[in-house]
């Protein structure tokens, strides 16, 4: 746990991992032109990263066959470090395990049915292991949080007023010199898909991640937008009509649940094989998620939307009837932003917790709620 590389401390440095990073490779003279320096000073950066074990030199075969060449390219050291991505959801407990280049190594879940924060963080941190090199853990819960990383309130899992992180190097017995952050889950969830997927676009994107709760997060310009108090793109808490029932309450996947009476994976084969009683569940669904985006998107004017977590594995069962009910019930002088599924959404929260990390250890950047 303590013989990962120590990170560079220059601001110059660290850009650079941040330029290798999100071009996957780049040559000297191309991270010269990134970071603004010329060849000799781009050059001091490079021996450092190199020194460090951070960065290696690679061989890219000539573009075409012949004498020429092959060009020597610069990516990060995969086994340099390691991040680890913590999920403690209502109904189960994932963990993800990244390398330094962000990819992933393992991804593990098991089930949760809601116990004390100790338990949940203890059957976290076992389930999680301790990987050679590692340089941070990130936590995701389906909680609010303060703007120090507070826990506020998590009312699905029954807990309140905690500063977890601290209660995690308690029970995993963690050095204080391991950064450890925890995260709202759907936060975390944007995060993983904008840093960790290298999906950040400029303008507003809204993520919405659906598991037995609803969260959503706002990016501007690929940054987190987190409101005044930390609470920003909640979209689970939008309630349909004035004393009507929240989004989450139709959106999560308990409803679903309860509805149908059976898993999530024999609910969408029932919806795949035109089942009545299940098209009519999803109708409902298809219906309250058009409404939610669509009064979301009002006020946000956002230029796309991404769903993740588990619960939308029913979107593209469902996706022409959540268009008609969006073109239904929009103005037109409002654009209906197109809507994409997140990469390995089940797993969303806990890589984005991962991701949160390796974020931090290449910038330098924290992201407290």
């Amino acid at each position: 746990m303590h013989n990962a590389p120590r990170l560079p401390d220059l601001p110059s440095e660290k850009a650079a991992l941040r330029a290798i990073y999100e071009a996957g490779r780049l040559s000297r003279a191309d991270l010269a032109r990134v970071l603004g320096l010329n060849r000799s000073s781009a050059g001091h950066i490079i021996a450092g990263l190199l020194d460090r074990g951070l960065v290696r030199e690679t061989s890219e075969p000539a573009p075409t066959p012949g004498p020429g060449r092959p060009g020597i390219l610069l990516d990060l050291i995969p086994e340099a470090m390691r991040f680890l991505g913590l999920e403690i959801g209502v109904e189960h407990i994932s963990v993800v395990e990244l390398d330094f280049s962000a990819r992933v190594l393992r991804a593990e879940t098991l089930d949760f049915d809601g116990a004390s924060p100790e338990t949940g963080l203890a059957r976290a941190l076992d389930l999680a292991g301790r990987p050679p090199r590692l340089a941070g853990i990130g936590i995701a819960v389906p909680a609010q949080m303060d703007r120090t990383g507070g826990l506020r309130l998590a009312p699905l899992l029954g807990w309140r007023d905690l500063d977890l992180a601290a209660l995690a190097r308690q029970v995993g017995r963690l050095p204080d010199a391991l950064p450890l952050q925890v995260e709202n889950d759907a936060n975390a969830f944007a995060l993983g898909v904008t840093w960790g997927r290298r999906m950040a676009a400029p303008g507003v994107t809204l993520l919405v991640n659906m598991e037995t709760g609803v969260g959503g997060g706002i990016l501007i310009d690929g940054r987190l937008f987190r409101g005044g108090g930390g609470l920003a793109g909640e979209i689970g808490h939008m309630q349909l009509g004035p004393n009507g029932p929240g989004v989450e309450s139709r959106l999560g996947l308990g409803r679903l649940m309860a509805d149908y009476g059976g898993g999530l994976p024999a609910f969408l084969t029932a919806v795949a094989d035109r089942e009545p009683r299940a098209v009519l569940i999803a109708e409902d669904w298809a219906q309250t998620l058009a409404f939610a985006l669509t009064q979301t998107c009002r006020i946000i004017d956002a230029d796309r939307v991404i769903l993740g977590g588990s619960v939308a594995a029913l979107y593209p069962l469902v996706a022409a009837r959540v268009q008609a009910h969006r073109v239904a019930a929009q103005s037109h002088s409002f654009a209906l932003p197109p809507i994409d599924l997140a990469p390995d959404s089940p797993y969303g929260a806990a890589f984005g917790a991962a991701a949160m990390m390796h974020q931090r250890a290449l910038t330098g950047e924290a992201t407290p709620s």
